[in-house]
Formats: structure tokens, C-alpha cells, sequence
């Protein structure tokens, strides 16, 4: 019972804290004012996910992780709070993103832009904005993929050993 409260803690732990931090974190020092400060960060914190889902997939591939759940969520989730931020730095240059005002514009666009949904309420305007979008097109097919076949391996190793124990 211990390691199931301890799964189900770690899986709505992690998102939590980063949705939290996004909204209590005062992003302004983002945007154009500082290009080369945000557009560092924003690649830091994409290499740092990046880094956290390769090693995801690779315990995945190799059979060594137990509970993937939790991770992948909290990294979609860290995926969420990075594109958000980036958005709302993004919108405090004209012409880049129409429509994109507020922390929750920017978060709502990213989940939106996630599900490849696109109402066009907001959209993206300028280059740098249509890049980072692609980017993240790219990193939630690859999250998704992951997730997948955390859950379907996950589903199979349950299901064998019920079967074996039912024997």
C-alpha cells in the first residue's frame, strides 16, 4: 500500500509544483527586452526534458522502469510550464503572438496547441512563434509516443503476472 501512495503522490506531486511555480513565479524579465536570457533559459529547459524523456525511454526500452507514470506526467507537465513561459515572453513582441495576453492565455494555448485542437482564438503570428510551435508539436508526439509504451508495458507486465499467479 505504501508504494501505491507513494506512485500516486509522486503522480500529482510533480505537476503541482510546476503549475504552481508557473503561476506564483514572476515571468516579466522573459521577452524581447532580454532575447539572449530567454531564449537560453527556453533551450536549457528543453534540453533538461529532453534529457529526462530520453532516459525515460530508455529505461522503458530496457525493462527497467518499474513506474513510469509519474515521470512522464511530471515531464509533460514541465513541457506545459516551459512552452507557457516561452509564449507569454513571446507575446510581449508585437506581431508575434495575436491574442496571447495573460499567464492563462499562454498556458491555455499551449494545452490547445497539445492537443492539436487549434480554435484560432490565438495563433501564432511570427516566425519565432510558428518555430516554437513546431517544437512543441515535436516534443508532444514524442511525449506521447513515450507515454504509450510506458502504459501498454506497464498493462502487459500486470496482465503476465496475474496470469502467473492465477496458474
Amino acid at each position: 500500500m505504501r508504494e501505491a501512495a507513494r506512485t500516486y503522490l509522486a503522480l500529482l506531486g510533480g505537476p503541482v509544483l510546476l503549475l504552481t511555480a508557473y503561476f506564483t513565479v514572476p515571468l516579466g524579465w522573459f521577452g524581447p527586452h532580454h532575447a539572449a536570457v530567454s531564449w537560453t533559459v527556453f533551450g536549457t529547459l528543453l534540453a533538461v526534458l529532453g534529457v529526462g524523456l530520453l532516459r525515460e525511454a530508455r529505461m522503458q526500452v530496457l525493462g527497467r522502469s518499474r513506474h513510469p507514470v509519474p515521470r512522464i506526467l511530471t515531464l509533460l507537465c514541465g513541457a506545459l510550464v516551459v512552452f507557457a513561459a516561452a509564449y507569454l515572453g513571446m507575446s510581449r513582441q508585437p506581431g508575434e503572438l495575436d491574442g496571447l495576453t495573460t499567464k492563462i492565455d499562454a498556458l491555455y494555448f499551449t494545452v490547445i496547441t497539445m492537443a492539436t485542437v487549434g480554435y484560432g482564438d490565438i495563433h501564432p503570428a511570427g516566425q519565432a512563434a510558428r518555430v516554437v510551435v513546431m517544437l512543441q508539436l515535436l516534443y508532444t508526439f514524442v511525449f506521447l509516443t513515450t507515454g504509450v509504451t510506458a502504459l501498454t508495458r506497464q498493462v502487459r507486465t500486470r496482465a503476465v503476472r496475474r496470469s502467473r499467479h492465477e496458474e
